[in-house]
């Protein structure tokens, strides 16, 4: 808003109102519909929401019947949540054990985590795919000494990759071996 002295002037924001059950199962809605999500990032949004704007309802909010009627009607399905979230993560290179902690943080249950989890063909073909983008052992073209060596290596187990294969990338003596050794044919994935 600009002023008689030709200043703008902001206009002071109005508190958000305090969520009510439709307000709260409209912002619901407006999550699923935007984000693929997993019932427990479900409701730890409407939680924030609710500590944000505060609560306009008799009783307390029933945020975990909420998200079980989400669940139902189909808009959140778990599994298909992880296998997708595991799915990208493959293929940006990471490993099963970051995966298993990014499936964790999203609230995933154990059993879907382990069902999720990738083969020894398809984890080998992650790791090819992070040396190859972050240019490690034979895909940097340069000899490696020691120091850079390990650093290569710390980088792949810290995105969740074994020591074992970590090293066998970097140490691998060419581009061809290292894609002979993950299998990069597209083999089985158990």
């Amino acid at each position: 808003m600009v002023t008689k002295s030709g200043t703008y002037q902001r206009k002071e924001k109005r508190p958000p109102k305090p969520l009510d059950p439709r307000r709260l199962n409209d912002l619901a809605l407006h999550y699923v519909a935007r984000f693929a999500t997993s019932a427990a990032k479900l409701e730890d949004y409407l939680r924030r929401k609710l500590r944000e704007r505060g609560w306009d309802g008799e009783d307390d909010p029933d945020l975990a019947g909420l998200v079980g009627k989400f669940v139902a009607a189909g808009y959140i399905d778990d599994e298909a949540y992880a296998r997708a979230k595991s799915g990208a993560l493959l293929r940006r290179g990471f490993g099963n054990r970051r995966i298993g902690q990014a499936l964790s943080a999203a609230g995933i249950a154990e059993e879907i985590r382990t069902e999720v989890r990738a083969g020894e063909a398809a984890e080998r073909r992650a790791a090819l795919a992070l040396a190859a983008k972050r240019r490690f052992g034979p895909f940097g073209g340069a000899e490696l000494d020691r120091t850079a060596r390990d650093k290569q290596i710390a980088a792949m187990l810290r995105a969740g990759h074994s020591f074992d294969t970590a090293r066998a990338l970097v140490t691998a003596g060419d581009v061809k071996a290292a894609q002979d050794w993950a299998g990069s044919d597209e083999g089985d994935d158990e």
